[in-house]
This record gives C-alpha cells, sequence and structure tokens, in this order.
C-alpha cells in the first residue's frame, strides 16, 4: 500500500511538471514588442547616468513642470479620506462631467457624462478600446508612420494591423483612395489620429470630413486619439470626427488625456468616449484588471480640466518657436527632407538622400535609419527614434519637447556629423 500510494503521488507530480519543449512565455505576450521610443529614451538615460553628455530627443513627453494649481489639487486631494478608498471603476462622477463639459468645450462634441471611461493613461484607453472593439482576425486600417502603440494593441486584441503608408510629399497624410485599396471584408476600425505622433501632422476640415464620411459609408468603427488636440500651430486646427460627421458618432471611440496638454505625463490619467455599450463592455473589462484610477491623479486632472488654459498657452508657444527651430535646423541638412509639422511636438524627417553616404571620422555608411541611429548615438552623443519603429523605415522621429539650449546644441552636432 505505501509503494503503491509513493507511486501515484510521484505520478501525480510527474505531470504538474511543465512538459520540456513548452514554451515559458505565451506567444502573444512574446509577440510584443517593447515600446521603441521609451527604449531609446532609457539608453539615452543610461548614457547620462554613466556620464556620457547626451542629447535626447526620444521622449514623448512635456519638459515642463505640471502647473502649479494642478500639483496644489492634488496635495489636498492627499489629505481627504474620501481619496483613501475604491472609488467607481469608470471615474469619479465630477471628473467624467468635466471631461464631457470640456469635449464640448473644445472640440463641440456633445456627450452624457455616462459615455466617459476614465482610464490610466492614454495607453490603457486605446488598448481597452481596440479589446472592445475586435474580434480575432478583424483588420484595423493603420496609416503610417504611426506611434509605436498602436499595432501592438491591435494584435494583443487578437486584430491584424493593416499600414498604409504616407509619404513626406503628402504631409504625412493618408487619402481615401489608399484606404479604399486597403480595405476588405475584414476591416472593421479606421485608425484615425491628428495631430499625429509620430510627424506632427494636421488635417485640414475637408481632409477630415473626408475621411470620417468614407469610414462612415463603409461600415466602420473609427477609432481617433485626440490627445495632441491643443497643440497645434499657425493656421492649423484639429476638429473632432464626430463633430464634422455626427453619424459617425454611434461608430466612434475618442481617446484623450491629460498628459500632452498640461504636462501630466507622470500622472497617468486619460479616458475613453464612446457609445454606451462600447463604454460599457470596456468598464467591465476595466473593473477587472486595474479598478479605478488613482483618486489623487484624478482629482489633479479635474483640477486641469476645470482650470485656465493659460498654462496651455504658454507651453503651445514655446513648442512652436522650438518647431521652427528644428526644422530649420533639420531641413538644412544636406539629403534631408523634413515636412513642416502643424501639430504635436515632433518633427519628422526623411533621411533617405543621406543614407549610404560616408558621415563622421570613421567614415561609415548607414544603410538604413535604424543603423543611421546608432551612429548618430555613437559619434554624435545625439539619441533620436529611428522611423522603423514607426513604420517608416528611413526616417526619424526628433521631439523638440527639451530645452531651448539642448535643440540648439543636438541640431549642432547633428550638423558636424553631416556635413
Amino acid at each position: 500500500m505505501v509503494i503503491g500510494v509513493r507511486s501515484e503521488l510521484r505520478l501525480r507530480d510527474d505531470r504538474a511538471m511543465p512538459a520540456p519543449d513548452r514554451p515559458r512565455v505565451s506567444a502573444r505576450a512574446a509577440a510584443v514588442a517593447e515600446s521603441a521610443t521609451l527604449a531609446v529614451d532609457a539608453k539615452a538615460r543610461a548614457l547620462k547616468a554613466a556620464g556620457e553628455d547626451v542629447v535626447g530627443f526620444g521622449a514623448g513627453e512635456p519638459d515642463f513642470p505640471t502647473p502649479e494649481h494642478i500639483v496644489e489639487a492634488a496635495v489636498a486631494a492627499c489629505r481627504d479620506p474620501r481619496n483613501h478608498h475604491y472609488t467607481p471603476t469608470p471615474g469619479l462622477p465630477e471628473l467624467r462631467e468635466a471631461i464631457a463639459a470640456k469635449t464640448a468645450r473644445d472640440s463641440g462634441f456633445q456627450l452624457a457624462p455616462s459615455q466617459v471611461l476614465v482610464t490610466n493613461g492614454g495607453k490603457q484607453a486605446v488598448e481597452e478600446a481596440f479589446a472592445t472593439l475586435l474580434d480575432p482576425g478583424d483588420e484595423v486600417l493603420l496609416p503610417a508612420p504611426y506611434w509605436t502603440t498602436y499595432p501592438e494593441a491591435v494584435r494583443l486584441a487578437g486584430g491584424v494591423p493593416v499600414e498604409v503608408p504616407t509619404t513626406p510629399e503628402s504631409g504625412y497624410r493618408v487619402s481615401t483612395s489608399q484606404l479604399e485599396a486597403a480595405f476588405t471584408e475584414r476591416t472593421k476600425v479606421l485608425l484615425f489620429v491628428s495631430p499625429s505622433n509620430p510627424t506632427g501632422a494636421v488635417y485640414g476640415e475637408g481632409e477630415a470630413r473626408e475621411l470620417a464620411t468614407w469610414a462612415y459609408e463603409r461600415g466602420l468603427w473609427v477609432l481617433t486619439d485626440e490627445i495632441y488636440e491643443h497643440l497645434v500651430y499657425g493656421d492649423a486646427r484639429a476638429p473632432s470626427l464626430p463633430v464634422l460627421v455626427p453619424e459617425l458618432a454611434q461608430r466612434c471611440v475618442v481617446v484623450n488625456g491629460v498628459a500632452k496638454t498640461y504636462a501630466m505625463t507622470g500622472w497617468r490619467v486619460g479616458w475613453l468616449i464612446g457609445p454606451a455599450d462600447v463604454v460599457t463592455a470596456a468598464t467591465n473589462m476595466q473593473s477587472h484588471a486595474t479598478s479605478n484610477v488613482c483618486n489623487v491623479a484624478q482629482r489633479a486632472a479635474l483640477a486641469a480640466l476645470s482650470g485656465p488654459l493659460d498654462c496651455v498657452e504658454e507651453m503651445r508657444a514655446v513648442y512652436d518657436r522650438r518647431r521652427r527651430a528644428i526644422v530649420a535646423a533639420l531641413s538644412g541638412l544636406p539629403g534631408v527632407v523634413c515636412p513642416v509639422p502643424e501639430g504635436a511636438f515632433y518633427a519628422f524627417p526623411s533621411f533617405a538622400g543621406l543614407l549610404g553616404r560616408p558621415l563622421g571620422q570613421e567614415g561609415r555608411r548607414p544603410k538604413t535609419s535604424l543603423e543611421l541611429a546608432e551612429v548618430v548615438l555613437e559619434e554624435a552623443k545625439v539619441a533620436f527614434v529611428p522611423g522603423e519603429a514607426f513604420g517608416a523605415p528611413g526616417c526619424g522621429r526628433f521631439s523638440y519637447a527639451l530645452a531651448d539650449a539642448d535643440l540648439a546644441e543636438g541640431m549642432e552636432r547633428l550638423t558636424k556629423l553631416f556635413t
């Protein structure tokens, strides 16, 4: 009997052991690539920590501190016991009301607070939107260049990103004819971003209306990311698609947040706006994933959205000055073409005319923008994100959300390396 029991226990133990050839990590998780933008920023920070004098153009975040009145609201929230406990998953009621009011004020899109889900930053809003809308095999039209997170969020939801490439000559804006050529019976969602990360492209009202009308007539959902809505320059404007084509509102999800407008990237407050059934489904998922967003951060976001926009205008004016400076410097480099960004805080030059030429003292000839980024970091100590990360080989993203002196120094180093 004892031998039999031991044998049975040994058998159970053997069965509990994982098969030798079974992957330790799921295929879904293994297929997700690291965020290239965060990776470049981390490498630049590591080099700086090691004593290297690196100028980093990689990070996509404001270099300003969060405005003081927002910080003070958070300080007060920390002392309020109401914020020491769980709150409703979709967000503080007063914050959802403020988001609805702010959306009506800034874009003219009228909605009920119940159509708002507060998320842990814009990334969670994007991921939850795709997880709510997509079934395995559904296709998402993804104009390229695109922010690195979009295709990964599509794949995590079981969808298939379908890249639709644009060019510097088109100002990195996609046309309806390109979308029509990429459309299939499996197409379910069009991703629309204006102003764009990484290119700074802004669609005019006529262009945006044409794309929205095409999507509506094709029966598609549209996910529109409005995170850079306030960062536009000159005569550029960034109209909201459900305002331009009201019929689209029942098949449109809007994502946004306080990160870029109010210099609050670290506070992690974003939101998703959509039809009631979509918001309910996304809320149910979030209830099992992260519950409510940090209450103190929500109180800070409430102060941001309810407060004046003076601080936003001050930051925008500084970005505008830097925008003109970086475009002038990049456009002056031999073989470089840099469309003028009309929004966000990125320049996205094409290095196609530069690749293959000898650079630096060693005369290295980078053949791709990925290789070029390595040469520039090693020899000029300048960090930028290569275009491969955004579905645009041969290009690169330069954030101009950095100090004027650093921007000037970085451009001077590139000029010495490239000429």
